[in-house]
Formats: C-alpha cells, structure tokens, sequence
C-alpha cells in the first residue's frame, strides 16, 4: 500500500500513536507523518505509507492552517488549559481589544518556542528539561503569520476563537501567551484544531475509527492519495516512452528535447514527470547550467 491517507487526528492522540494504528490495519510498516500535532489537538494529520515516505522530505507547502480557542485571565506552563495554573486574574476585555493587536502578531514575527515542546536544546528536547523542573535560555524564531482572525469572542466568559494561517513552526500557544501578555491579563489555549496541512484539508480526512472499519472491509485503498497530490501546486511535462524509461532508470532528461523548452523555466524548480498516458513518475528538478530535468524523486 502506498500514498497518503490524511486522517483527522482524535484528541489525546500522539501523531505517532496514530502512525501505530495505521500500521496495524493495513501491515503497512514502512509509514510516517509529515508533522506533529500535540495529544490534545486534533485535525489533519497526513500519513504516508510505502514508497510516499521517500517524499517526506521533500513536501514543498509546508504552511498550515488552524482554528484556536483561548481563554484570557489565565497562564501556564504548557501555555495551555492542561498545563499547570502559573497565574490567574480577573479580565474584562472587550472585543475590540483583541482586534487592535492582531496586527502586532501578523506578517513575519519572532517566537520565542514554549518550554514543553519538541524543540532540541544540546541533544535534549526541551519538554524532557521541563518535566524536570528545568527552564533554559532559548533563541527566537521567526516564523510567518499570513493570517490572524478572530472568530468570535465572549466578553462574559472572556474566551474567543481564532483562525491562524502560519508557517512550519508557528507555535499557536505562543501567539495566544503573546496575545495575553499584551493585554496584561495572560491568555491560554483552550482547543486546537488543524484544517489545513500540505495542502490538505479537514475535508480531505477521514476519521481513525473510520480507517479502521475500511480497512476491516478491504476498502481502505479506496481512501489513500496519491503521491502526486502533495505536489499538486507544482507544473508538470509529459515525457516521451523513451524518456519515461530513461528517468525511471535514474536518468536526467535534455530540456531542449522535452515542452519546457518552450517555457522559461528557472533554476532548481521542480515539476511533476508524467507520461503520455497521464501516470505519475516522479519529480525533476531544473539545473539550468547544464540544460538538465534532474531526478529529484522517482515512485
């Protein structure tokens, strides 16, 4: 079995408990994801199964897309509502509050990543140092927010929603802990759900319990993506017989001899192969010096 099956992740699921269950259903060893979610959040999580996870590395749309919701008056060390309380207080903001510093946390930004994450300090992840009691000096990161929108907001309950288009790395509990330090009240996360990742949407998911049912009733494959679709955003060419052959074979095709020849293409872009009859092959990659569509992945 190989593709992708994008399932929507259950909460109190790691992304690698979930890996464990597609791997039992469908026999399917060799599997990876191609991006954590934390045990509490839930959403698109796609799963690549045989020959996909050599594409793991290479996925070109790394943003993702959220929905978020928080609670101000409220901290902690997790910078979430399952952290332990590290400060609490009385808040009586105003939507309108919110909505004059969303600007302040959108565009490029600089993060400084939570104690309990998977992030790397000297060889230990830094949530391994937090269960210990340890806090250490961290760098900040820049990410990209594109898009930073409240959804609703109680000024009874003081808890609001918000949607979060980001790049790979964008911590959401961060920009909620921000968010609460600029009103001077403090701000946790309260539920997060991912709807967009590599290009795929909640839409695209089926459920866990789902995946297992299909696959009890020999339908799963029905459910799993081609490789191709990661790269869906990428321009294609279609090969001739013998070029298809020449780069199944680990083989550069001549530009000059192919359609892109007749485009201007650029220096170590990337395009689909594709034979005349519409089956993917994998993917080139330009060098441009040498007037060469390199393998850059071949299935």
């Amino acid at each position: 079995m190989n593709g992708i099956l994008v399932i929507d992740k259950p909460q109190e699921f790691t992304s690698f408990d979930v890996i464990a269950v597609i791997r039992k259903i469908t026999g399917q060893r060799k599997a990876g994801h191609t991006g954590t979610l934390d045990p509490n959040a839930t959403g698109v999580l796609p799963v690549l199964l045989g020959s996909a996870t050599k594409a793991q590395d290479l996925i070109l749309n790394h943003d993702k897309t959220y929905e978020a919701k928080f609670r101000l008056g409220l901290t902690s060390d997790t910078l979430d509502i399952w952290g332990s309380v590290t400060s609490q207080c009385e808040s009586h903001h105003a939507k309108e509050d919110l909505l004059e510093i969303l600007p302040k946390f959108t565009g490029e930004i600089e993060q400084i990543p939570p104690m309990f994450s998977a992030v790397q300090k000297n060889g230990q992840r830094l949530y391994d140092l937090a269960r210990k009691g340890i806090e250490v000096e961290r760098e900040a990161r820049k990410v990209t927010v594109y898009r930073l929108e409240l959804l609703s907001f109680d000024e009874d309950s003081q808890e609001g929603k918000l949607a979060v288009e980001c790049s790979k790395g964008t911590y959401i509990r961060t920009i909620i802990d921000d968010l609460g330090k600029c009103l001077g009240c403090g701000a946790v996360m309260t539920e997060l759900r991912r709807t967009k990742a590599c290009g795929f949407s909640i839409e695209d998911c089926i459920t866990l319990d789902r995946a297992k049912q299909l696959a009890q009733d020999g339908a799963l494959e029905e459910c799993i993506r081609s490789v191709e679709s990661m790269f869906a955003e990428c321009g294609y060419v279609a090969v001739t017989d013998a070029q298809a052959k020449r780069f199944s074979n680990g083989g550069p095709l001549d530009i000059s001899r192919t359609y892109l020849a007749k485009v201007d293409v650029k220096d170590k872009e990337i395009y689909r192969v594709k034979t005349k009859d519409n089956r993917f092959l994998g993917l080139g990659i330009v060098d441009s010096e040498k007037g060469l569509l390199k393998i850059h992945l071949h299935t």
